[in-house]
């Protein structure tokens, strides 16, 4: 039986120093220089569950086997059966050559419920040792016509939409669709291949399809059979400029918390028509690992809630902080820059994903966006990739490429609404001091907001994620309308930041994980935009309604 006990704090000393000649199996990528990350131990005090098995995971990238099992035995010891920490003690010993003892912790793992693809989604890397193993090669077999991971609905428009699968082995992957309560599938989407170099990853997409209809879909992989999952519905968006009434939900802060990816569930409850994550949605906080990249989207991708809503959801994600770097960080007006290398980074945040494509392309590289739902538009922002530091003479948050790119988004923008989603907040009050939201690049924020009110652009909403509650704000103007700001951003996580109705927020939630439904209907005279904030069990405790006649110029 599984066992989830929130985590004790216990005191270790462990003196972190970088590795040399780590286990043969770690490619040379993975040998750190010394401005490598450390090992990360403030979960120790702060009791952060996402952070447990990453800064085993560190240890052991460093060939500081005994130093990881030392670790993760006293942890196991105080959380018995936990089958992530069972899932590295089989890891570790592996690396060190005994593959009967790491065999025999992975099958623990699987029996204390550890979705059992975990062990071929890899990082296949760190498994390689027992690829051939009857363990492995029976896991395998069960996939040869299933996804390792996956399906996960994305790029959803109301003609077309993609769908992400990760596989067991290299191989071809089609889409296959029916309209709901038909028995004739329509032509196919041409086939992608997964492939080893994408990590087994392909997104496949099927064209043609009729604006706001039902369709269900199967993935079929190879020559395997077709297998259409009752869960694997999706209704396509309503066509772009009609008006129509929808709801997405949003939010970031998604760090894995086992007792808390029940929250997938609550959103599917919801059935939202989309869901937008606005940053920090795994927590990697280690740029340059490789396989510490792997590792975090793959634990988050085997949960089965997670899959559950993925299946059946289109989901729109950009990055922060902790997806892209490490806490607080920039990567500087360069594509790429020297020691972390983070055009390295994008790549794999691209091969976990279906998105709709990056303005940028491969020569700008970055995770901006935009996409429509009927008459109102999203322009996702990337506000890592380019930002510099805020104590630059002219910093930037943007950069100028994908600030013309922006600017142009909005020119002559005809929706009943434009919603800006940012992965850090827009009101400068939100983080008190800390130049990491906006507040470090006001002058930047002003531009956009004095370019919406010279372009008179009526209907603007924000969105934003980073601070680990959910709020409420409006943003007053000497000129234009003020502007609303919705925000969430404590999905799954067990961190917490203080509330802000003392500092001006309309409303203030922190008391549980929560998340941001958001409603819009534009079939109305007075087309209104509705937020209400969301807990994990499904509580509603703070609501507020928009009306586009507050969001015009006089």
């Amino acid at each position: 039986m599984r066992h989830w006990h929130a985590c004790v704090v216990f005191l270790l000393t462990f003196c972190v120093s970088t590795g040399h000649g780590l286990a043969q199996q770690i490619p040379d990528y993975e040998l750190g220089g010394a401005k490598r990350p450390r090992p990360d131990l403030s979960f120790l005090k702060e009791g952060q569950y996402k952070r447990v098995h990453q800064s085993a995971l560190r240890f052991v990238l460093r060939n500081q086997i005994a130093r990881s099992e030392e670790f993760l035995t006293k942890y196991l010891g105080t959380h018995p059966g936990d089958e992530e920490t069972l899932y590295m003690l089989g890891v570790l010993n592996l690396q060190r050559g005994d593959t009967d003892t790491g065999e025999e912790f992975l099958r623990r793992a699987v029996d204390e419920g550890l979705p059992a693809g975990r062990l071929i989604a890899g990082p296949r890397d760190l498994l390689r040792p027992l690829w051939d193993s009857p363990l492995l090669r029976e896991i395998r077999r069960q996939h040869n016509d299933e996804p390792v991971q996956g399906p996960l609905v994305g790029s959803m428009t109301g003609s077309s939409f993609s769908v992400w699968v990760r596989t067991a082995d290299e191989t071809d992957v089609r889409l296959i669709v029916r309209e709901t309560g038909s028995t004739d599938p329509l032509p196919g989407g041409r086939a992608v291949r997964s492939t080893a170099v994408e990590d087994y990853t392909a997104v496949a997409t099927v064209g043609g399809l009729r604006p706001d209809t039902e369709y269900t879909y199967a993935v079929r992989l190879g020559g395997g059979s077709l297998r259409f999952h009752p869960r694997q519905t999706v209704r396509t968006f309503p066509a772009d400029g009609q008006s129509s009434g929808f709801v997405i939900a949003f939010g970031g802060g998604a760090g894995f918390v086992p007792p808390n990816e029940r929250m997938w569930n609550t959103i599917g409850n919801f059935d939202p028509d989309a869901l937008l994550l606005l940053g920090d949605n795994v927590y990697i906080d280690d740029p340059e690992s490789v396989l510490m990249q792997q590792y975090t989207y793959q634990r988050r991708q085997s949960r089965p809630e997670w899959r559950e809503l993925m299946a059946h959801t289109p989901t729109f994600t950009i990055w922060d902080d902790h997806d892209f770097s490490t806490n607080d960080s920039w990567g500087g007006a360069r594509t790429s820059v020297p020691f972390w290398k983070k055009d390295w980074v994008f790549p794999i945040f691209r091969q976990n994903w279906a998105n709709p494509g990056y303005a940028g392309g491969d020569e700008q590289p970055g995770c901006w966006y935009s996409f429509n739902i009927g008459d109102v538009s999203f322009i996702m922002l990337d506000c890592r990739y380019y930002r510099t530091a805020p104590n630059d003479p002219e910093p930037s948050m943007l950069g100028p490429v994908q600030m013309q790119w922006l600017k142009q988004q909005l020119t002559g923008a005809t929706e009943q609404f434009i919603v800006l989603c940012s992965s850090v907040p827009w009101d400068f009050r939100t983080k008190g001091d800390s130049l990491d939201t906006w507040n470090g690049y006001k002058d930047e924020r002003n531009e956009i907001f004095d370019f919406i009110v010279g372009q008179r652009i009526s209907g603007v909403v924000l969105l934003s994620a980073d601070r680990h509650r959910s709020d409420a704000w409006k943003i007053e103007r000497k000129a234009g309308y003020g502007f609303y700001e919705f925000s969430s951003s404590r999905l799954t996580n067990q961190h917490v930041h203080p509330r802000m109705e003392n500092a001006g927020a309309l409303f203030s939630y922190n008391e549980l994980q929560s998340f941001g439904l958001v409603t819009f209907d534009t079939d109305v005279d007075d087309p209104t935009v509705k937020y209400e904030i969301v807990n994990i069990d499904g509580d509603k405790p703070f609501t507020l309604e928009v009306r586009r006649s507050e969001l015009l110029h006089e």
